[in-house]
């Protein structure tokens, strides 16, 4: 193995790294990224990333910790994330919900005063617990900084969080960022950034057109047609006409 893949080396003879990307579900696209060797915990990344005043944050487990929290809470930031299995509320206040739907119950509460170390937990303010029931038939607690949204928006709003993944599958499948051609830190950076600056274009490419709505079936004429110089709409074209010259029709005609 490369001594230049030290920096991402987990365990021996294994090595890998993470991209971490905060993902404008709305507009379709990633709005920043940063690369950490696998070891990181998802969590430190997410520590040194900006905070965007106002914004809606929605998270996985991965991304449990009561102090980033606060500092999204105190930019006036609004969180949607899931409570781990054993975490309890301190219930003040149930809220009414609709009959026949997929939510179970709407609460408000304060999670634990301390943690589990015994340190005081910085995120003091009440939060929310939505219980739902998914497609696989399970039951997720949904937790929100958001006292006041209908509690429909704020299971569709975690539910959105699987844009997230579509995009990662969309980027190694159509992109094919399943192996690196170099193993430095630096090299894997410049390849990941490499394939998010194609995915961007892509997308500014396809929103330039409205004759393929599908993704993936635009990738997929922009790579068969990589090496041609060709207007947009002339490759859109689902039937080229074809072009003759004058012998041809000439002979044609003889022969009719």
């Amino acid at each position: 193995m490369s001594t230049s893949a030290g920096w991402a080396r987990f365990a021996t003879g294994v090595c890998g790294a993470k991209v971490h990307v905060i993902y404008d579900a709305a507009a379709d696209r990633p709005i920043y990224a940063a690369v950490s060797a696998a070891k990181v915990n998802d969590i430190t990344v997410a520590q040194q990333m900006p905070i965007e005043p106002g914004a809606t944050y929605v998270f996985d487990l991965g991304y449990y910790d009561y102090a980033w929290w606060a500092k999204l809470d105190a930019a006036q930031c609004r969180i949607v994330t899931r409570f781990k299995r054993n975490t309890p509320l301190a219930v003040i206040e149930e809220l009414p919900v609709p009959e026949g739907g997929n939510i179970l119950s709407d609460r408000i509460g304060f999670l634990p005063v301390r943690q589990g170390s015994g340190r005081r937990n910085p995120m003091q303010d009440a939060v929310r617990e939505v219980q739902v029931t998914s497609e696989a038939v399970k039951i997720l607690r949904i937790l929100s900084n958001d006292l006041d949204a209908a509690a429909e928006e704020i299971a569709e709003l975690y539910k959105r969080r699987w844009a997230i993944e579509l995009f990662f599958r969309w980027v190694k499948q159509v992109l094919r960022i399943t192996g690196f051609l170099g193993t430095s830190e630096n090299a894997v950076k410049i390849q990941i950034a490499v394939a998010l600056i194609a995915f961007l274009l892509l997308r500014l490419a396809q929103a330039g057109q409205k004759a393929i709505a599908s993704p993936l079936r635009f990738a997929r004429l922009v790579r068969a047609n990589l090496m041609h110089r060709k207007p947009l709409d002339r490759l859109l074209d689902p039937e080229p006409r074809p072009i003759y010259n004058p012998a041809q029709l000439a002979l044609q005609w003889h022969l009719s």
